[in-house]
């Protein structure tokens, strides 16, 4: 059985435009018109388990989960108990330690072996009970476990124990700690319908966060960049606002902005007017030309202030050192196509102090990892083809890697904000997955991501013509 469904988008609030705009807003909504073709959904395998049955399995889940952390937790006991006798005669010289090791190995040898899955003991988070985006109720993923037993067995000598094992309280400062939003947001900027007022936004595309909490945003579709102030009802015009013209005042539909340290100023990717800009906050009423001749989505700089550009057209990404007129290519350029070496219009893109790149690789449903000199990328979110499962993005947008190598995805079609770890299987689910709508823990098509100082995190929520910011728990 499928299921097809069909939407259109709608353009009377644009009728007005001439048809030279009118091919600019048809270009512009190529994305979208992708995802309103009718999609073909196969419904899943349905289970013949009864709810009894299911019930029963959950719960005997639970309690096996419960007996490995019980047993794990005797075993953290034990070595910690074991540590505490290790670290006492750990000045004694080697004879004396091999004089000991018979006794301890006798000690050692009395638990049997343990049987758990080749993955750590599953914490609440761990498990496989997981929210779908579209239930309200959780469910049991029923996926075969590997398993391997350890086996306690002797080790060589003491010295060696005690490097093999260590007890959790060593452990604790190796341990990453994943950052937690709170699941309603704060609106900080727009929220007031689309249109061209101070207060208002017109689907907005990518942001950067001063350290003041100033908030400065790429509005796209008033073609113009405007900076909302901390705690402000209104923005204030930076940057274009005079039609969307290609005069010096003048931007049209911009689509990224990021700041350069260096120069103290801002680059500005002013799409359909094919250039990359640079502008100088001092109420100037010019802007400078900094590269020409490409139609840009994202931008991002590295700590050398060498610039990356995502050339969407031509399925690929390029660096500009300072006076380079072509640029270098970085990722992708070997045509449209989804192999570990190919883009299918790369969009958003951030740069990390590895100079290592990350894409959002939007048509092949997933974002890429380019390393330094790289010839090819690696997977490190989606890459599944499109839909909503953990594992699976649809048409991804912003993103962002925090400090601990997390990596932030705006799902833009399924309304969520993912994280990964690389390395990972599968994603999870920051904020959002509530279904598409404007209240406070719903998103409508996000598009671009950042943080502030705090490790908050903003959302521009493209389709609600406001930017979001959820609070860092």
């Amino acid at each position: 059985m499928e299921i097809v469904r069909t939407m259109t988008q709608n353009t009377h609030e644009r009728r007005r435009v001439d048809s030279n705009c009118f091919d600019i807003l048809l270009h512009d909504n190529n994305a979208l018109i992708k995802k309103i073709r009718v999609t073909l959904d196969e419904l899943k395998n349905q289970s013949n388990q009864t709810i009894k049955e299911q019930s029963l399995i959950a719960n005997l889940e639970l309690k096996y989960i419960g007996t490995v952390q019980h047993l794990t937790t005797a075993q953290h006991r034990f070595l910690e108990s074991t540590h505490e006798i290790l670290d006492s005669i750990s000045r004694v010289e080697q004879q004396e330690i091999s004089s000991i090791q018979p006794k301890i190995e006798t000690i050692y040898n009395r638990d049997p072996p343990l049987s758990i899955p080749k993955r750590d003991v599953p914490s609440i988070e761990q498990t496989n009970y997981r929210r779908e985006p579209s239930q309200d109720s959780y469910q049991s993923n029923h996926s075969t476990k590997n398993t391997a037993t350890i086996s306690w067995n002797p080790i060589a000598t003491l010295y060696g124990m005690l490097t093999q094992y260590q007890s959790p309280i060593e452990q604790k400062p190796i341990q990453t700690k994943k950052n937690k939003f709170q699941q309603f947001a704060i609106t900080v900027a727009g929220g007031n319908g689309n249109g061209h007022q101070l207060n208002q936004l017109y689907n907005p595309n990518g942001i950067f966060i001063d350290n003041d909490k100033s908030i400065y945003i790429a509005d796209s579709w008033n073609h113009r960049v405007v900076k909302w102030k901390f705690n402000s009802n209104k923005g204030e015009i930076i940057t274009g606002g005079n039609g969307s013209e290609n005069q010096n005042n003048q931007l049209n539909y911009p689509t990224n902005i990021i700041f350069d340290k260096k120069n103290n100023s801002f680059i500005i990717s002013d799409y359909y007017n094919n250039q990359i800009i640079r502008y100088f906050d001092r109420k100037q009423t010019s802007q400078q030309t900094l590269i020409s001749n490409i139609r840009c989505y994202g931008l991002a700089i590295d700590q050398n202030g060498f610039i990356y550009a995502s050339y969407r057209e031509n399925h690929e990404v390029r660096r500009w050192k300072q006076g380079d007129t072509r640029g270098e290519l970085v990722a992708g350029g070997n045509g449209l196509g989804n192999h570990l070496n190919q883009l299918n219009e790369p969009s958003y893109i951030f740069i990390d102090e590895d100079y290592s790149l990350y894409i959002s690789d939007e048509n092949n449903h997933r974002v890429m990892k380019w390393k330094k000199n790289a010839k090819e990328g690696i997977i490190v979110a989606g890459g599944n083809g499109e839909g909503n499962s953990l594992n699976q993005l649809h048409y991804p947008h912003g993103m962002i890697v925090d400090r601990l190598g997390q990596i932030y995805v705006a799902d833009f079609w399924n309304h969520r904000i993912m994280r990964w770890c690389e390395g990972d299987k599968e994603g999870e689910i920051v904020v959002g997955g509530n279904g598409k709508g404007n209240q406070l823990n719903q998103l409508n098509y996000p598009t671009g991501l950042s943080f502030d100082n705090e490790e908050n995190l903003y959302v521009v929520d493209w389709g609600n013509h406001r930017i979001q910011k959820y609070k860092n728990i």
